[in-house]
């Protein structure tokens, strides 16, 4: 089904539906004047939220450097890279000039001494491609290389490795027997180590290569000041006591191969910034409808109340009085039961299927003296439209002028008709349009991307990400992860 969303004609409007303003971005605790509608404009101007807390993180950042063997100068020239300026050589319309780490993030960013920068054994190549299992070559190879550097944890804050694109041969394996995807596996890995790990690679698209090293810089520099223990933005207007969990589910063989069990990624987050960390949890015996996992009742009820504990650890424990929890499937009665047994004591709870896949789409229809023609543009970003008294479409992509540096309409891609998500609300009695402004604001608190915004709410596009790489994991452990260990 295709809607029309006319811009200037009257008789043509689709009624009801709203534009939401963009969500503002905070980059003080103590000044509330430094906002931005533009993370990257915020942080050029005002700098890290993290920045005016008491509780700073490292100056310097200290970064430990794996490489292959005879380019470690290529890393420690990508650091002093991260130290310099730049212009963008693309996407103008929004990025900004990169003005050097230390300017930005007021910490300055420094490789660490020679004895904590490692190289891998210059044979590594000749078995790669001399083995049948080269994944599992490389794997055994970088692992042990990090496992050598645990003694030296106390000297760097991150390490940043870099994997050459000739070894790509050795970079994933998907078969009836395995499912191996060396990314997930080396953030498993590191973060079982509480080793930060910043991935990088040597092809046209990677890091060292990529021809506009502005964009280069902002992305990697995020990342790392993130996975540094550091805070680059936070919510404006943030609403304070409100728990937003993110529930994603995976599925993973048991080492018989007969069976197979959910691993849940309960992700909990609230807009200061603070409990953003994620527990995983191993359910077997679950229901599956199609290709999706559902739990029981107990099952949802552990992993709610697990998150809710991670919430009041970070809040002197104290529980939240709004908990919103997002989901990319439907919820089931039991699932649903266990979320208020978890909750008895919360006075808000929203339970929240955001579905992707929608037949929705809109345009911009203009008229000139009469004539109606299409716009340029497709319909702006946080459009949103109300189906029912439990159902609204919300545009997280599509058509802004606020995010735009010559303030032109800026479309994240350039091209294509934006379809919006539909929220479906399984559980709470307030506005609908409360929500999906809350869901627009969350996707622009993505850490590990230098875009405007994603085009999920962090919640679930996180989720995503911890999921793919706890599947993997051969154990996981009863604890809370921080997730800057696997961005």
């Amino acid at each position: 089904m295709n809607n029309v969303i006319p811009t200037k004609v009257e008789h043509h409007h689709f009624p009801g539906h709203i534009v939401f303003k963009e969500p503002l971005l905070s980059f003080s605790c103590n000044d509330p004047r430094a906002v931005s509608e533009h993370p990257l404009m915020g942080l050029s101007q005002f700098g890290p939220f993290s920045a005016s807390q008491l509780a700073a993180i490292p100056n310097p950042i200290k970064v430990a450097l794996v490489s292959p063997f005879g380019r470690t100068n290529e890393l420690k020239k990508f650091i002093n890279e991260l130290n310099t300026a730049h212009s963008p050589k693309e996407r103008k319309d929004y990025l900004i000039d990169y003005s050097g780490f230390s300017n930005i993030y007021k910490t300055t960013l420094v490789s660490v001494d020679e004895h904590a920068c490692l190289e891998l054994p210059q044979v590594l190549d000749k078995e790669i491609y001399e083995s049948e299992t080269p994944h599992l070559v490389l794997a055994d190879a970088i692992t042990r290389t990090l496992q050598s550097l645990r003694n030296l944890q106390h000297e760097f804050t991150i390490v940043l490795l870099l994997i050459p694109n000739r070894w790509k041969r050795a970079f994933k394996v998907k078969n009836e027997l395995e499912d191996f995807d060396l990314h997930h596996y080396l953030k498993a890995i590191s973060a079982s180590m509480n080793m930060p790990l910043q991935i990088t690679n040597d092809d046209d698209s990677g890091a060292l290569r990529y021809f506009c090293r502005c964009s280069v810089m902002w992305r990697a520099s995020i990342a790392i000041y993130t996975k540094a223990g550091g805070i680059p933005w936070v919510l404006a207007n943030r609403p304070e006591d409100t728990a937003y969990i993110g529930l994603r589910y995976a599925l993973h063989n048991n080492p018989n191969g007969k069976s197979k069990f959910a691993i849940c990624c309960s992700q909990v987050f609230d807009a200061s910034g603070a409990g953003l960390e994620f527990i995983a949890y191993e359910a077997e015996d679950v229901r599956i409808f199609g290709d999706n996992p559902f739990l029981n009742r107990s099952q949802m009820l552990s992993v709610i109340s697990r998150s809710i504990e991670i919430y009041q650890r970070k809040h002197f424990g104290k529980k939240p009085k709004h908990v919103i929890i997002h989901k990319n499937t439907e919820f089931k009665p039991e699932e649903i039961d266990g979320c208020f047994d978890a909750l008895t004591a919360v006075d808000e709870v929203d339970l929240i299927h955001i579905k992707q896949d929608t037949p929705w789409s809109a345009i911009h229809l203009n008229n000139y003296r009469g004539k109606i023609s299409l716009d340029g543009y497709p319909c702006k970003r946080g459009t949103s439209l109300q189906l029912g008294g439990h159902n609204s479409l919300l545009w997280i992509h599509g058509a802004s002028s606020s995010l735009s540096n010559n303030k032109k309409q800026l479309l994240k891609g350039g091209k294509g008709i934006p379809s919006p998500v539909e929220l479906v609300r399984y559980a709470g009695h307030g506005s609908m349009d409360e929500i999906a402004k809350s869901i627009l604001a969350l996707s622009k608190m993505d850490w590990n991307n230098d875009g405007p915004y994603v085009q999920l709410p962090v919640t679930l596009s996180y989720a995503h990400i911890m999921a793919q790489i706890v599947a993997r994991m051969p154990k996981l452990e009863s604890r809370p992860y921080p997730i800057r260990f696997f961005m």
